[in-house]
């Protein structure tokens, strides 16, 4: 095992930055990663100096897929018992917005994982992709269902039984990140956007986050109706009022996460 720590995290402001460092493997998934980051997200989560994770690789790679010499000789019991992805559903739990900052290989789990976050900045290198196929499994942390949600059947067929990657403007025109940037500008970019998510209303923010998600799993009615609750909900904070006040008044707004 290295002598380096695997993940690597700074503050900046009210944003929370986590750097996957296993920089010799292309910062591959293994499960004791998997297991401190979901740990280090849940203590930021609960942080109320903290409004936004943000999650970075490095350069040359935001996660290039899991850590294949961990799984090779596993039996299906020794999968099963293992239990690795209650990691990811510890992920999918946090709160507050997880904005994402990728460059290089996006694949395998590194997909999944860049899929489990809620605004994804790609760079121009960036090369996304779930070529389990070509090591006779399948994605199994959620890239066949999050991935057809967000490019629909067809393109995600392509990608998942063709084991093809998909550069950043691709992937930013089917609807699977949300902008692409120049290779310089990759982290820089992400740390902008989180800033700036970072200071908005801590409440409404983690509400808003909440119904998108809801989006993808009601049908319409219910999640219009579950979108209204969350609304009227934010009418008894002091962040609601004072927004409101600011904006009549024409001032800027202070919000206190109240």
């Amino acid at each position: 095992m290295s002598d380096q720590p695997h993940l690597l995290t700074e503050t900046h402001g009210a944003v929370a930055v986590i750097r996957i460092n296993r920089p010799k493997v292309l910062n591959a998934l293994n499960l004791e990663l998997m297991t401190d980051l979901a740990g280090m997200m849940e203590q930021f989560d609960a942080d109320d100096s903290i409004n936004v994770i943000l999650l970075a690789g490095t350069e040359r790679a935001w996660a290039a897929g899991a850590d294949i010499g961990d799984m090779a000789t596993a039996s299906v019991n020794d999968m099963a018992s293992r239990d690795q992805f209650a990691q990811w559903e510890r992920i999918k739990r946090i709160k507050k917005p997880i904005v994402a900052a990728v460059s290089g290989f996006a694949l395998g789990g590194g997909c999944e994982l860049m899929m489990h976050c809620d605004v994804i900045v790609c760079s121009e290198t960036a090369r996304i992709g779930q070529p389990e196929i070509n090591i006779g499994v399948m994605p199994g942390a959620g890239g066949t269902q999050r991935l057809t949600r967000a490019v629909g059947k067809a393109l995600a067929m392509d990608v998942v039984l063709s084991g093809r990657f998909l550069s950043g403007q691709e992937a930013m025109s089917h609807g699977l990140v949300s902008r692409v940037v120049p290779p310089e500008h990759w982290f820089d970019e992400a740390l902008k956007v989180a800033t700036a998510i970072a200071a908005k209303p801590p409440i409404a923010l983690r509400s808003a986050k909440e119904a998108v998600l809801k989006a993808q799993e009601l049908p319409l009615s219910q999640g219009l109706e579950y979108e209204r609750k969350l609304f009227y909900m934010l009418f008894d904070t002091e962040d609601q009022k004072e927004g409101m006040s600011a904006f009549v008044e024409k001032r800027k707004p202070t919000f206190k996460g109240r």
